[in-house]
Order: structure tokens, then C-alpha cells, then sequence
């Protein structure tokens, strides 16, 4: 009896380790992972464009955010203006450059929770060669498994501004914009889970 007196109270000592959260690993989504942006047109209107993430990764702790981090490649090639001629020009040498880099590369340093749901990323962005500081603030949409059970789903919201002259695009002033309004819609798989395919997208019902 004196061992079982002793040993309930250990069982109890490790309960806390058992029901610990730890940082879980997340792999972009890029059918679901959406980068929008828009920038002036000359005071007649704002272009819209839209850019696809290559790859990324991003760790999430719920119970403890400053463990959590985040790294991701956008791919410069997949730019969509929504016009052939846009996208040329928008791809050339006075704007994304992309003959001399095909992606831009953000790399979280911390992550600070403001809210419940809402938070900040702080990092580093790599456009054209040139890396500045980049804060991007969030807010957690939803964490869980999508309706059919495929997979566990971390999803995120962003709107931020960016400066277009910190990375050299200094041209053009009189009829294109400085500042870049970009909005980012993120998708992350629980690693070990398959990523979505544009199949699983168009035959499957709504997720």
C-alpha cells in the first residue's frame, strides 16, 4: 500500500508533460495559399496581380506563439496581372527582375501574439537582391480538419503594405504607385499529410 501511495503522486507529476501543446509543422498549401497585391495606376485605378508561394513552411504553437516560425518562397514567375502584356512588363528589369531572380523569400525572426487570434510576424523579406526588416500582422483563421477529415489545416489572413523603391524599383513614379498593398490567404498542411492537387481541388465538394 505504501507504493501505491507513492505512486499515484508521480502519475500526477507527469500529467502536465502529457497534455503539453508543442509546435506542430506546417507545410504551405499552394493551391490554397493566395498572394494578391495591387498597386496605382496613374490615379485611374489600382492593377491587381497574383503571385504563388513555391514552398514554404511555418511551425505553430497554440499554447505558446514566440516557438512558432515561419519561412516562405514565392515564386516571381507565376505573376498573373491578368494581361500578357502586364506580366511583362510588370516581370521586366525596372520592376520584379525576375531574368535576374525568379523568387522573393521571407524568413520569420519571432512571432508575437496581440489578441486572441491576432498576431505579428517578425522578419526579414528578400526581393531583387535586397533583404529588409518586414513585419507582417495576422490573424489565425482556423485550426482543425477539413470537413471530409483529408487533412489538419492551419489557416492564416494578412494585409500589409510594402514600399517598392527599398528594393531598387525606383521607375516609373509618374504612372505606377510606390506603395504595394498586398494581401496574403494561407493554407498549411500538417506535415506527414499530402498537399492539395488541383484534382483533389475540382472533384471534390467545397471544403
Amino acid at each position: 500500500m505504501p507504493s501505491a501511495r507513492l505512486l499515484l503522486p508521480a502519475c500526477l507529476a507527469l500529467v502536465p508533460l502529457a497534455v503539453a501543446a508543442t509546435p506542430v509543422d506546417y507545410q504551405f498549401d499552394p493551391v490554397h495559399t493566395q498572394v494578391v497585391f495591387n498597386v496605382d495606376h496613374n490615379g485611374f485605378s489600382r492593377a491587381f496581380g497574383r503571385l504563388k508561394v513555391r514552398e514554404g513552411t511555418l511551425r505553430f504553437d497554440p499554447d505558446d506563439w514566440s516557438k512558432s516560425s515561419v519561412q516562405a518562397t514565392i515564386d516571381l514567375t507565376s505573376l498573373d496581372m491578368g494581361d500578357a502584356a502586364w506580366n511583362k512588363a510588370v516581370s521586366a528589369s525596372a520592376f520584379l527582375d525576375t531574368a535576374h531572380g525568379d523568387t522573393a523569400r521571407y524568413v520569420s525572426d519571432a512571432v508575437e501574439k496581440r489578441g486572441a487570434d491576432e498576431g505579428v510576424v517578425h522578419g526579414h523579406f528578400t526581393l531583387r537582391g535586397v533583404t529588409v526588416p518586414l513585419d507582417i500582422p495576422f490573424r489565425v483563421n482556423r485550426i482543425g480538419r477539413t470537413i471530409y477529415g483529408l487533412h489538419t489545416v492551419a489557416g492564416f489572413s494578412s494585409s500589409l503594405t510594402l514600399d517598392r523603391t527599398a528594393f531598387g524599383m525606383t521607375s516609373n513614379r509618374n504612372s505606377v504607385g510606390t506603395t504595394v498593398t498586398v494581401w496574403l490567404e494561407v493554407e498549411a498542411i500538417r506535415g506527414g499529410e499530402a498537399p492539395s492537387s488541383s484534382k483533389d481541388t475540382h472533384d471534390a465538394p467545397a471544403q
